[in-house]
């Protein structure tokens, strides 16, 4: 049964990050799809349905000692693996932008890879763990290895690159922290570094065009060049303070692309300027900021593991979709979270808030007496 003391001990501040943060991107999705004119949309109601899912999948999942997930890290693992396969099944799995990452519930299509997300973490975390004192020798990383290669797979034969990036960098940071031999890190970038030419011939032409769009921003022919071209005179057209809320004019006539979901930022960098952009910056880096706290202050390796997986995945989507934004970073479809809109964003960012909360309520002893 659950024991009510634990809620004392819940991370307020990161609760309240999470419902600002939230609250802004409603706002921005509001003015995004012209809520003042269209009256309340549907990327609204859906982003606020999630929100509610979210929650109580949230409250849930407090309800449930985090080391119970460990436990049962092999079957958490298989059926990760499994969802993510579960687009292949007919009448399910549903294609978008030309990517067969989702599923039709009905009320909701869900993106099979933000929920292998939450698996992965909680699977890849005892995996490590088990494995504390043993990651100093090349031989030692097979395992480690072998452990997400099934998921970049069926990642990239989806295809959907920018959840592959994802899921590399939680494994990285996860790794890093269980204990990882400098030496490794350093040879591993050196490698990664000196095979990029023979990486970029083995990407299909899909997946090279993107790198090739990246190299070279001014060829607005290749794809996502007119976006990011559009988006970087949306964001300067703000200004220092911005049009103001439902004033701008780019998202409003449709020159701006995607603009609920990838290039939102643009949106608030128009109606709000730089200040409102720093703004939410500086939001983000506190965000991050307790987060590492969390990890800190976890009363084991496996909760530690947890915390940091998370907060790698954040960090990548935070700073992936606002640098592409900016031109700074290549396109690749990662959501901005909480937001952008996508109701299965929201509901797996909900599920991690549970999870770095379950870790940070249980992080000392408490006392079971009445």
């Amino acid at each position: 049964m659950f024991n009510r003391k634990l809620l004392r001990n819940l991370d307020f501040t990161l609760i309240a990050l999470v419902l600002v943060i939230f609250t802004l991107g409603l706002v921005m999705i509001a003015t995004a799809t012209n809520v003042n004119e269209l009256g309340l949309t549907r990327q609204v109601k859906i982003q606020f349905i999630g929100f509610i899912i979210g929650t109580v999948m949230l409250l849930c999942i407090l309800a449930i000692d985090y080391n119970t997930f460990g436990d049962f890290y092999k079957s958490i693992y298989v059926i990760s693996i499994l969802f993510l396969l579960s687009v292949y099944i007919p009448g399910l799995g549903i294609v978008r932008n030309n990517a067969r990452s989702w599923i039709n519930l009905g009320i909701i299509d869900l993106q099979t890879s933000e929920i292998a997300k939450i698996g992965f973490i909680l699977s890849y975390a005892k995996f490590l763990e088990l494995r504390k004192g043993q990651l100093n020798t090349i031989k030692d990383l097979i395992g480690p290895v072998a452990f997400i290669l099934p998921f970049l797979l069926l990642l990239l034969k989806q295809p959907d690159l920018g959840s592959a990036l994802v899921f590399l960098s939680i494994a990285f940071g996860m790794l890093y922290v269980s204990g990882l031999n400098y030496k490794i890190i350093f040879a591993g970038i050196v490698g990664a570094v000196v095979s990029l030419p023979l990486i970029y011939k083995m990407m299909k032409p899909h997946q090279r065009i993107r790198i090739d769009a990246y190299l070279n921003p001014q060829d607005l022919s290749l794809p996502g060049n007119y976006h990011v071209f559009q988006s970087k005179i949306t964001i300067g057209s703000g200004g220092v303070y911005g049009k103001g809320l439902f004033m701008g004019q780019y998202h409003r006539y449709d020159y701006l692309p995607v603009q609920e979901t990838d290039f939102i930022y643009a949106v608030l960098g128009e109606e709000l300027g730089f200040v409102g952009g720093a703004v939410v910056i500086a939001l983000y880096f506190m965000f991050l900021m307790r987060m590492l706290t969390i990890s800190r202050k976890s009363k084991d390796l496996y909760g530690s593991l947890v915390a940091v997986g998370i907060t790698f995945m954040f960090a990548f989507q935070i700073i992936e979709n606002i640098g592409m934004t900016m031109g700074v970073m290549p396109v690749t479809g990662v959501t901005l979270p909480f937001i952008s809109y996508g109701g299965s964003s929201v509901i797996t960012s909900l599920l991690s808030i549970g999870l770095l909360l379950n870790v940070y309520m249980r992080r000392k002893r408490i006392s079971f007496s009445l």
